[in-house]
């Protein structure tokens, strides 16, 4: 091996899981040097159609935004002979990550505590699921949005007159593949002192709830229901948006010697010694009052420029830019946010190691793309790899 494989070179991923979080997390690993096969069903993942757009062979750009750096299969897991090549691929395999209801896998027989730890004592299982398997929503599905609004995300996002509102992009499912990968992990280091494997429980329930802060912390300590504030901060002021001449810029000030460097840009510097405004506390006690006079010093500003003078005083602020020029801005460019590979295009990941930097190895693959070569790697002939094509056990074609 050597530093340009990735940390993660050596690493065997066997991916069951499909959508979103799953796919997320062994995306990150991938990218870092982790070999990560593919398994779908027959119908394949269903994000290969949540477009448009779509790419040339037809893959929606959902699928492909989350899916670099793997090999594919599709197996129907559901029969004994998919079954049985899950088995042999997890022979030598570091990890299997799986988002199926919970209790499928034991009634397939591949539960971790029946089967898999006995045959596999090293091997890492990240089970992916809504709610887990226990609890009064035990075993039902989840989904993103509705796992927004079941753990209070929605209601502090969005304000007064909108009412709760699903954040823009998944969060909840894109923590739960962030947390996943922290799981791993932590469990591949502890394997490295016990020679053992062990199995996660992660949920979109759990995960979602974890990003509840800080208003979720504000509740316990205050018992007051975070109501849906905007733009706006419920522990810091300002921090809002504001019009100014050239569009709108986001400012979001932490101390009290930010908002005196800012209201001196502004020309105002008497706002920082106004009664109402000397401290954290009493400008989010008079956050209205603020806003009147900063909307107003704002009004007339260059905004941009404005927003990058005043992030070299050190003073947080930037303007608020739609995707298409947040992803081609001169800073985006300059750390390589977008990556390319061939006719491939996507988002670069964010983890910067000095000596085993992540890469984009291969797009995207199609559909079964790699079935073949993957069957021979664990042992399959021509005439088996021959049979379960036929029999529907590992298709080349999607099922629709």
């Amino acid at each position: 091996m050597t530093e340009t494989d990735g940390a993660l070179a050596g690493i065997r991923v066997v991916d069951l899981s499909r959508v979103l979080a799953g796919p997320y997390a062994t995306m990150i690993l991938s990218d870092h040097g982790a070999e990560v096969i593919k398994v779908e069903p027959p119908q394949g993942d269903e994000t290969r159609d949540w477009g448009p757009p779509f790419r040339g062979d037809g893959d929606a750009s959902y699928f492909v935004g989350v899916n670099r750096n793997k090999r594919s299969i599709a197996l129907d897991v559901g029969s004994a002979e998919g079954r049985a090549v899950v088995l042999r691929m997890l022979a030598d395999a570091d990890v299997l990550i799986e988002n199926f209801k919970p209790g499928t896998m034991e009634k397939w027989g591949l539960g971790y505590a029946e089967v898999l730890e006995q045959q596999f004592p090293r091997l890492v299982h990240c089970c992916i699921s809504g709610f887990g398997g226990y609890g009064p929503l035990g075993g039902l599905p989840g989904y993103d949005p509705v796992l927004q609004a079941m753990t209070g995300l929605m209601t502090v996002n969005g304000d007064p007159s909108t009412g709760a509102m699903r954040l823009g992009t998944p969060v909840v499912d894109m923590s739960t593949g962030l947390y996943a990968v922290i799981g791993i992990l932590m469990a591949l280091q502890e394997r490295q002192r016990s020679g053992r494997g062990q199995s996660l429980d992660l949920t979109l329930y759990n995960c979602g709830m974890a990003m509840l802060h800080p208003q979720g912390t504000n509740w316990l300590l205050g018992g007051r229901r975070p109501a849906p504030m905007g733009n706006s901060h419920p522990n810091l002021a300002p921090c809002d948006k504001y019009p100014t001449r050239t569009g709108e810029i986001f400012l979001a000030c932490g101390n009290d010697g930010q908002f005196r460097k800012l209201v001196g840009e502004l020309g105002r510097p008497e706002l920082a010694t106004d009664e109402r405004f000397t401290s954290n506390a009493q400008r989010v006690t008079n956050l209205e009052a603020l806003r009147i006079e900063l909307r107003a010093a704002f009004a007339d500003a260059d905004g941009i420029a404005l927003a990058t003078r005043l992030l070299a005083l050190g003073v947080p602020a930037g303007p608020v830019l739609p995707v298409d020029l947040a992803l081609t801005a001169p800073q985006a460019e300059a750390r390589g946010a977008v990556v390319t590979y061939q006719d491939y295009r996507g988002i670069a990941t964010p983890i910067r190691l000095s000596r085993t930097p992540g890469r984009v190895r291969c797009a995207p693959p199609r559909f079964a793309e790699d079935a073949e070569s993957i069957l021979r790697q664990h042992g399959y002939t021509q005439n088996e790899i021959d049979t379960f094509r036929s029999s529907g056990v590992a298709p080349k074609q999607r099922k629709r």
